[in-house]
């Protein structure tokens, strides 16, 4: 329980319920996981034709692994540049950068990443690296704005009053600026890693082992069952971040 400023009292959701949301969906999509291979009547109904109703050339649980494992180092990339270029144009010495970084991080959503993918195979090989590269490529804009926007809120009073006190440049981006900015900086983190999520499926074309792989299975086969199972993993999985994230945002009430 928790007093307010007039006195009434305010309950505090527990731990547990407060994450219930991404729980349930990190719950759901182990269910699937481990139920896919028994629901073979189900999608035998939906699509009556498919000789295999159920993907088996690899298993689910390990396309999920691989698949996260690409989201999350093409994210790590993507945040940790994103971030620090945004910052650097904010600083007196690099604001003439911005132009130049902003056209850089809007080229990755200009061009499609099965293009990208295009142009990355014959320099890069086929598999998990040119997925990579296009993941961080169509992941920067979102970070890059959020950040601008999130440091560019920040009172410049505020950094006045900061200065006066004697604090460094770098302890007044590190101890105020960022701090401040978080909430936005993080949501377009969130923004990033969810489209990041479903477009790593379009790595299993060029070799790449994701959830994807029973969609172009199911693609070049005629088999909607495999398109079924593998864009229900890939939506509950985003879902599943996307819900975590959102508890990650303080509430801006």
């Amino acid at each position: 329980m928790r007093s307010d400023a007039v006195g009434s009292v305010r309950a505090v959701p527990s731990p547990w319920r407060y994450w219930a949301p991404p729980l349930a969906w990190c719950a759901a999509l182990g269910i699937l996981l481990l139920a896919m291979p028994h629901l073979e009547p189900i999608f035998s109904a939906l699509d009556p034709g498919a000789r295999e109703p159920i993907y088996r050339r690899d298993p689910f649980v390990d396309l999920l692994a691989n698949h996260l494992l690409l989201v999350a180092g093409a994210s790590s990339i993507a945040i940790s540049s994103g971030v620090s270029a945004a910052i650097m144009v904010t600083r007196p010495w690099g604001r003439d950068f911005l132009p130049l970084v902003s056209q850089l991080a809007s080229i990755g959503q200009t061009f499609p990443p099965v293009a990208v993918l295009a142009l990355a195979v014959p320099w890069l090989g086929f598999g998990a690296l040119p997925t990579v590269v296009a993941l961080v490529l169509y992941g920067l804009l979102p970070i890059v704005r959020n950040t601008l926007v999130g440091i560019g809120e920040v009172d410049p009073a505020t950094r006045e009053a900061a200065r006066g006190m004697g604090m460094s440049p770098t302890q007044v981006l590190v101890q105020l600026e960022l701090p401040l900015a978080a909430p936005v900086i993080l949501a377009g983190i969130r923004t990033s890693v969810t489209v990041g999520i479903a477009t790593a499926a379009i790595g299993s074309t060029i070799g790449a082992k994701t959830l994807g792989d029973p969609i172009i299975a199911g693609i070049i086969n005629g088999n909607t069952a495999y398109i079924l199972q593998g864009a229900i993993l890939i939506g509950v999985l985003a879902l599943a971040i996307d819900s975590a994230f959102a508890r990650l945002l303080p509430s801006r009430r």
